[in-house]
């Protein structure tokens, strides 16, 4: 399905570029891989098909595979991480595929999955490292060009590199002054390291909320289109996919999973002005769990969201003495702990944490200076709500 870019004036108006936003969070499989997976599947032969497909993957490959094994009435077995999120095994399942759970990371899923099609005669499905796959992914580069053709810049993630490959490849044979960066998690910055090494490099761990490019190993037959079409990679750290998912529902009301918000991150990053910017949202499949843990840590790296700590004498009036000085600065209190055990002598002190909404960090350092001034000594501590 062909995606619209979107104008962001909020981005734009941040970075002082043109900045559109290409949504393949709206694909119908909530992913760009079903363009990769389709794409893939109609190049086998009647007897590869026959035979079952079977692939690994993190979610949204799979959801890709499954959808369109579905559409081609072929049989789809898929290994999943055990730590993948229970919507995207589900949703997998409702597209017709048998899911099996193995292993921690998307690696060990696959060294699984690569197994399984040997005893079994399956045909397997890379979910990146496959060229026919990666042509797939491109057909987004062509979309975008086509709809702006003066584009400057493509922001893609980077997992295994094959979205980046389709994309990078794509667009350098459409538009050689294109710009293309990969955008890869901090914790899982594989295809970085490889470059520097100048071969493929395994890491000894992936560790990231983006879970769709917790990738240890990018794909060796792509490693080639990566170094020569790639301008550069750019390494976000998981505090700012948090930030970045508060923008893009606050400003946008588009639910982005973390892998797909690494390309919004990067904007930040870019040392440019007045260019116009694509940045590829790969997806949206993110279950109500991790949403609202991101939320929630994002409200408090906003100074939305804070919790401080007063040691009060235990006598009638304190609380309230605290509840006036925080409704004169605007504060809205949403959680109360007291606690009278916190010392031996509780005429002395006992503790009072107030959790409260706030507008941002200016006004959370407004009420904090207020109860300093009322004869307070407040301490700002980790919310616990």
């Amino acid at each position: 399905m062909n995606t619209n870019l979107v104008y962001s004036e909020y981005f734009s108006a941040q970075t002082g570029n043109k900045v559109y936003l290409k949504p393949e969070n709206m694909q119908y499989t909530g992913a760009y891989k079903v363009r990769g997976a389709y794409y893939k599947i109609s190049t086998l032969s009647e007897e590869e098909r026959a035979k079952g497909l079977i692939t690994a993957s993190a979610g949204n490959h799979a959801q890709g595979v499954a959808y369109a094994a579905k559409i081609y009435g072929v049989k789809a077995t898929v290994v999943m991480p055990t730590t993948t999120p229970l919507m995207k095994v589900n949703r997998t399942k409702s597209y017709g595929a048998d899911v099996i759970l193995y292993g921690d990371v998307y690696d060990e899923a696959c060294a699984h999955a690569l197994k399984l099609a040997e005893e079994n005669g399956y045909t397997f499905v890379h979910p990146f490292d496959d060229l026919a796959v990666a042509t797939g992914q491109g057909s987004i580069a062509m979309e975008i060009i086509k709809e702006l053709p003066t584009v400057d810049y493509i922001l893609v993630p980077v997992g295994g590199g094959g979205l980046a490959t389709g994309v990078s490849t794509l667009a350098k044979l459409l538009n050689p002054k294109i710009k293309v960066i990969g955008v890869e998690p901090a914790g899982a910055n594989c295809l970085q390291e490889s470059l520097k090494a100048d071969k493929v490099v395994t890491l000894p761990s992936a560790s990231t909320i983006a879970d769709g490019t917790a990738v240890k190993t990018p794909g060796k037959l792509l490693f080639p289109y990566l170094k020569e079409n790639l301008d550069d990679v750019i390494t976000i750290e998981d505090d700012e996919l948090i930030v970045a998912f508060l923008d893009m529902i606050e400003n946008h009301k588009m639910v982005v999973e973390n892998s797909g918000l690494l390309s919004v991150a990067a904007l930040k990053h870019l040392d440019v002005k007045g260019k116009k910017i694509v940045s590829i949202l790969s997806g949206g499949n993110m279950d109500v769990i991790t949403m609202s843990s991101v939320v929630r840590f994002g409200l408090i790296e906003r100074g939305r969201v804070f919790t401080v700590s007063v040691l009060l004498p235990d006598k009638p009036g304190e609380l309230v003495r605290v509840a006036q000085v925080i409704a004169e600065n605007q504060g809205n209190v949403i959680k109360l702990d007291h606690n009278q055990f916190v010392s031996t002598n509780r005429n002395a002190a006992v503790e009072l944490r107030v959790t409260m909404e706030a507008f941002g960090h200016e006004h959370k350092e407004q009420i904090v200076k207020a109860l300093e001034e009322h004869g307070f000594r407040p301490k700002i501590v980790k919310p616990n709500f």
